[in-house]
């Protein structure tokens, strides 16, 4: 596989973490962005100690200025960028009645907002390169309403409806793939704070599949060739339905 300079939101934890280990042992450069510098610190020096590549630097992603930043500073270091892995999201589950509003706009900020930034800092560089590829972290939560999801499910499917408009819209020259992943083990549940939804969340997510069987279909979906595009991937435990 050549080896591409990848940027991967979300990186500290979870899928964005083992895509950025994965992709990095198999020769890529990858530049990573979260909120906590702690664990980005540990997940950098995990890839060089193991011979790999990588650059950390917080990022806020409803941050559209620091968002910018995050691409333009990669650009300037490594003289490119090709991959955008747009992996960063909550998931605070409620019912509606709960009325947790801050927690709704927050999904709103984080998983369509910070999607929108990135893309539109990436975007002008890939044109200006005439290649590119941008890979969405949605969620089969894109694909079907559950009771407690209702918001979340929302930001997903338009996760899924702006990266499949992104792919329609852009010269071919510019690869865009969707990954909807299934029940992974990560942190993502522990943002929930209603009882009724974190104890039903312990239930539904007690068959699940490591991160890195995301971070392999990412890095699948990036090793292609250039006029290979994989539009879609939907990757869930066996034994979910």
């Amino acid at each position: 596989m050549d080896r591409k300079i990848v940027l991967i939101t979300g990186a500290s934890s979870g899928i964005g973490r083992a895509t950025a280990l994965r992709l990095a042992r198999e020769g890529h450069q990858v530049v990573l962005g979260a909120r906590r510098e702690d664990r980005l610190a540990e997940t950098a020096a995990a890839i060089e100690a193991a011979g790999g590549k990588a650059d950390a630097r917080r990022l806020d992603v409803t941050d559209r200025a620091d968002v910018a930043a995050f691409v333009d500073g990669a650009a300037e270091r490594h003289g490119r960028v090709d991959v955008l892995v747009g992996n960063a999201g909550v998931m605070p589950l409620s019912r509606l009645d709960a009325l947790l509003v801050e927690e709704w706009d927050r999904m709103i900020d984080v998983n369509v907002r910070g999607l929108l930034y990135g893309i539109a800092a990436a975007l002008p560089h890939f044109q200006r390169q005439g290649a590119g590829h941008f890979v969405t972290v949605a969620s089969i939560a894109a694909y079907r309403v559950s009771p407690a999801a209702a918001v979340y499910c929302g930001t997903k499917y338009a996760a899924w409806a702006i990266t499949e408009g992104l792919r329609q819209e852009l010269d071919p020259s510019i690869r865009v793939t969707t990954v909807s992943p299934g029940v992974v083990e990560s942190e993502l549940a522990e943002s929930i704070t209603d009882p009724g939804a974190r104890e039903a969340m312990r239930t539904y997510r007690a068959e699940s599949i490591p991160a890195d069987s995301i971070a392999q279909a990412i890095s699948y979906a990036i090793g292609q060739p250039a006029d290979v595009d994989v539009n879609e991937l939907v990757i869930r435990p066996a034994r979910q339905r």
